[in-house]
């Protein structure tokens, strides 16, 4: 291990989703989910990790961990839980949440969809109905128009392909309807939705004075190896990469769609990002050689590679291939939106966030403008399918008592924050 120093003005902090921590809320699909079986722990949101009550002690928590900015997201049940029918009591809340991380010098990032839908969007059907850009967009105006005073930095939808993929292609997630036709007509929605959003969290704020808004989403990507090398692996890793990733891409940054979801600019050629998002945990390896029926293969993790508690591999080198591809394409600030790993024990964490952290350096080292990173996550939470099974907390929370508790790892983050790298100190205090 090498010690390495990160540049003055890069900022060091960790994400959340609303659903994941907050609980209290049963107006949306994934409460609903949850309440129908499909959890596989038993466990729903509906406590998480209290955040909602307990914010003041995680903000205090962060400051204690010098982190610099956090990543949140809203949940769009609690502000609009009926058609055109906002609560200004959540809206206030939220309010006091983010005017709190100010005081305390911590620039939020927020994000205003993350995987989540009120009940009536779900019922009317998601995203699948064109009329949720729409909705988005009303949603969007009123959190711009209500929290634009203290937030210039805004992610739109958290992982679009992620979602739809496991909603519609991959399946397991609500609504669970299942086809590539489905997967792809929401896909179009959500990119209508993400530029709609863009436009009008520029104008609203510009209207307001503010000229220093940021607006991107937050893409999940990964590599996809071929297991043999052969044509055949080569072609179905190529469809998955433009499937999964590339025709968000192209969409949500450019306004273009590739096919097999459409051609040219629907709604006017541009830029929609103002930095490049990204949310990285693995890679896949496609093994069509033991897979001959699948005509994308099978997705598999490489032999004898170390992994999580939920069996990704730990690909660190991941991190540098996806954000210099698209640097490399783009040429805007890199944000890492989301990266971390699931390690109960905190056996591994540490060294997880070290190798990551040294891939971020390199990628500096050769030019490309990474300016954010984001560990997932701050707080163990409800981790969708998993439940509260799956730790990725920099803090423990005992699901009983819900008390926190700062892992090793945590405080190792916290130093690097602090000193804006690591030291040799650190490397003998925490890795001997």
């Amino acid at each position: 291990m090498e010690i390495f120093a990160l540049p003055k003005g890069f900022l060091l902090g960790t994400a959340t989703s609303s659903l994941q921590i907050e609980g209290g809320d049963r107006n949306n699909s994934w409460y609903r989910w949850g309440q129908t079986g499909h959890v596989k722990d038993g466990t729903t949101s509906f406590i998480a990790a209290d955040h909602w009550n307990r914010f003041p002690e995680d903000i205090a928590l962060m400051q204690q961990l010098h982190l610099q900015t956090y990543r949140m997201s809203l949940e769009w049940s609690r502000i609009e839980p009926e058609q055109g029918h906002f609560d200004s009591h959540a809206m206030q809340h939220y309010r006091r949440e983010l005017e709190m991380l100010v005081a305390t010098g911590i620039r939020p990032l927020v994000t205003l969809h993350y995987f989540t839908n009120p009940l009536w969007v779900e019922d009317a059907g998601g995203w699948l109905n064109p009329e949720a850009a729409d909705w988005f967009e009303g949603y969007t105006t009123y959190v711009v128009e209500n929290l634009g005073d203290l937030v210039s930095d805004w992610c739109t939808i958290n992982a679009p392909n992620q979602y739809l993929a496991q909603a519609y292609l991959i399946g397991g997630w609500p609504p669970n309807e299942v086809g590539l036709t489905r997967y792809l007509r929401a896909a179009r929605t959500m990119i209508a939705a993400h530029i709609r959003a863009y436009r009008k969290l520029h104008q609203v704020r510009a209207a307001a004075g503010y000229q220093n808004t940021s607006v991107g989403t937050a893409l999940h990507l990964r590599p996809f190896d071929p297991k043999h090398g052969t044509g055949h692996e080569r072609r179905a890793a190529a469809i998955s990469d433009r499937l999964f990733q590339e025709l968000f891409v192209s969409g949500m940054c450019e306004g273009r769609l590739l096919q097999p979801l459409g051609s040219g600019y629907p709604l006017g050629e541009g830029r929609y990002c103002d930095f490049f998002g990204v949310n990285y945990y693995t890679r896949d390896i496609v093994n069509c050689a033991d897979a001959p029926a699948a005509p994308l293969g099978r997705r598999e993790v490489r032999d004898g590679a170390p992994t999580s508690n939920l069996g990704w591999e730990i690909y660190p080198e991941g991190l540098y291939r996806v954000c210099r591809r698209y640097w490399d394409r783009y040429h805007i600030p890199v944000f890492i939106m989301e990266n971390g790993t699931a390690d109960a024990t905190d056996a591994f964490r540490a060294d997880f966030i070290y190798k990551h952290l040294w891939q971020v350096h390199q990628l500096l080292e050769d030019g490309v403008d990474v300016q954010r990173y984001y560990y997932w996550s701050l707080l163990d939470g409800f981790e969708w399918l998993e439940g509260l099974s799956a730790r990725f907390g920099l803090i423990a929370v005992d699901p009983s008592t819900l008390e926190r508790s700062v892992r090793t790892s945590g405080w190792f983050y916290g130093d690097i924050a602090k000193n804006g790298g690591v030291t040799t100190k650190m490397l003998q205090q925490y890795f001997g």
